[in-house]
């Protein structure tokens, strides 16, 4: 598991990336400031007890955890942090399943625990948790349930968007135009300086995917 602090000079959020799991999918710890005593988990996808330790080691207590989609690389922690913390779990409503039966869409050769997420979400929701109000999007295409949190120009935009890359749409319920229909969401509703912390791979920006990532042609042709 490696750490990795964004640099919140210039927002206010302290924001922690570790990479989780068999593959390493991004999970981050988000406080509304260094001195925050709560803070939330987005995409715990696995190795909870070390997760437990470094909220410890941060001194906070986790008061939510909100999952972007229903892959089992960002489930995988879940049941053992929800249960270790007492913190409800937010997942889209049209994706339980996934949590509920992880081990059905889950590599045969891992065995995960199933979790009933505690809040439901569809989209357009406000979110007060840990003193940071987060606003929920719906953005389907690599999934048709994901969702991103948008908290004080921090995207955690989950398997959308990456660092000079897109979502995967060659997985069951994937869709390219609906997956570019989506990024054109963000696009038109966030600033270009917001940070987009995603579920692989290190931090970006918006402006900086829109102006130049490779798989965004056709949106910028449009």
């Amino acid at each position: 598991m490696t750490l990795d602090a964004l640099d919140s000079t210039v927002m206010s959020l302290a924001v922690e990336r570790y990479e989780l799991g068999p593959i390493g999918t991004n999970c981050y710890v988000v406080r509304a400031s260094q001195e925050a005593s709560e803070a939330v988990v987005i995409d715990p996808g696995g190795e909870a007890d070390r997760l437990e330790r470094e909220l410890e080691r941060l001194g906070v207590a986790c008061v939510a955890i909100l999952i972007t989609h229903g892959h089992w690389d960002h489930l995988g922690g879940v049941a053992e942090l929800a249960e270790a913390t007492g913190a409800p779990v937010h997942m889209a409503a049209e994706e339980r399943i996934a949590l509920e039966r992880i081990n059905d869409f889950a590599p045969a050769e891992l065995s995960l625990r199933a979790y009933t997420p505690e809040i439901l979400l569809e989209g357009d929701e406000t979110l007060e948790l840990a003193g940071i109000t987060f606003e929920t999007l719906r953005v389907p295409g690599h999934s048709p349930g994901h969702l991103a949190y948008y908290a004080q120009g921090f995207l955690f935009s989950g398997d959308l968007i990456f660092a000079g890359s897109v979502g995967r749409t060659d997985l069951p319920f994937g869709d390219w135009d609906t997956l570019v229909a989506s990024i054109r969401l963000l696009a038109d509703r966030l600033p270009p300086e917001t940070v987009i912390c995603s579920g692989h791979g290190q931090e970006t920006t918006l402006g900086g995917e829109l102006a130049a990532n490779p798989f965004l042609a056709e949106l910028r042709a449009s």
